[in-house]
């Protein structure tokens, strides 16, 4: 590890420069976004707060009383929207399960409104509340509520598992996120203090770091973490997926697993794909 290395960061980090045919994988991901969209009975830009971004999705189950699937994508919290990942939806509305995608503002923001990381993190806290309060207009069961996110996703899924809802509001339930999956997930902000194409983006504070990354925070007092990353990334990401069942421990993170066979976004292909195995983690957690 060289965390005082710029360049060796920026290799470990940049999935974009390490993935040369991305591009692929994200014009087919908003291509079968706009085809979910467009057949699966979708609200869309539902409001769950009056910030920039405080919009959601929902993709309600076809059976009453389902539990709930809340996916936040990734991007590392500077980069794409909710509109191109309504292609998780269908596998899991096959599967009887209500579908929340939520969208969140992006750093930096403008000047006069600049955007950090724990911002982010408080807006999906608001998405979280606003999904218990409401969800079962949409067919969904509140007390059972699952987080998963890819990359800045995962690593708000995992944040969000270890979230004080009492402090949030008095009524809201303890365990208001039964489980949680995180897909190649960012547990310790640290080293992106100093990768060159993020470090002007996200201008992690040093308290933001502490307040933000999840690998320094005691385990949560409830609920499961499964924690994955693909056997084709890079050293850092394989490193975070390891680190944050080494903070929280195995009762907290039974499933601590690298994937042969995926990288950064190949492994989102294979949470949508009902036939690999982590979609089945992603249902094993939904039915718990």
């Amino acid at each position: 590890m060289a965390f005082d290395d710029p360049a060796w960061l920026e290799g470990m980090y940049n999935n974009l420069a390490r993935v040369k045919d991305h591009p692929t994988y994200l014009e087919r991901w908003a291509r079968d976004s706009a085809a979910a969209r467009d057949t699966l009975p979708g609200r869309l830009d539902l409001s769950y707060g009056q910030g920039p971004n405080e919009m959601l999705d929902v993709f309600p189950a076809p059976v009453p009383d389902a539990p709930v699937l809340v996916f936040i994508h990734g991007g590392y919290w500077r980069a794409l929207d909710k509109s191109d990942h309504s292609f998780v939806a269908p596998a899991f509305n096959d599967r009887g399960v209500c579908v929340v995608v939520p969208n969140y503002a992006l750093c930096p923001g403008p000047a006069n409104r600049p955007v950090t990381v724990p911002d982010i993190l408080l807006q999906m806290v608001r998405a979280l509340e606003w999904t218990w309060r409401h969800i079962a207009a949409y067919g969904g069961d509140p007390e059972r509520i699952t987080v998963a996110g890819h990359s800045a996703g995962g690593h708000m899924a995992a944040a969000l598992l270890a979230c004080d809802w009492k402090a949030v509001a008095p009524d809201l339930p303890a365990q208001l996120v039964r489980n949680a999956l995180s897909i190649s997930g960012l547990y310790d902000l640290r080293p992106l203090q100093r990768t060159p194409f993020l470090e002007h983006v996200l201008r992690l504070s040093d308290a933001d770091v502490l307040r933000a990354s999840p690998v320094l925070w005691p385990a949560p007092a409830r609920g499961q973490l499964y924690a994955v990353a693909g056997g084709d990334e890079s050293e850092e990401f394989i490193r975070h997926n390891a680190a944050i069942r080494a903070a929280w421990g195995r009762n907290t993170v039974p499933v601590c697993e690298v994937l042969p066979g995926l990288h950064h976004f190949s492994i989102v292909d294979a949470f949508a794909d009902p036939a690999h195995r982590l979609h089945r983690h992603a249902a094993q957690l939904l039915e718990a």
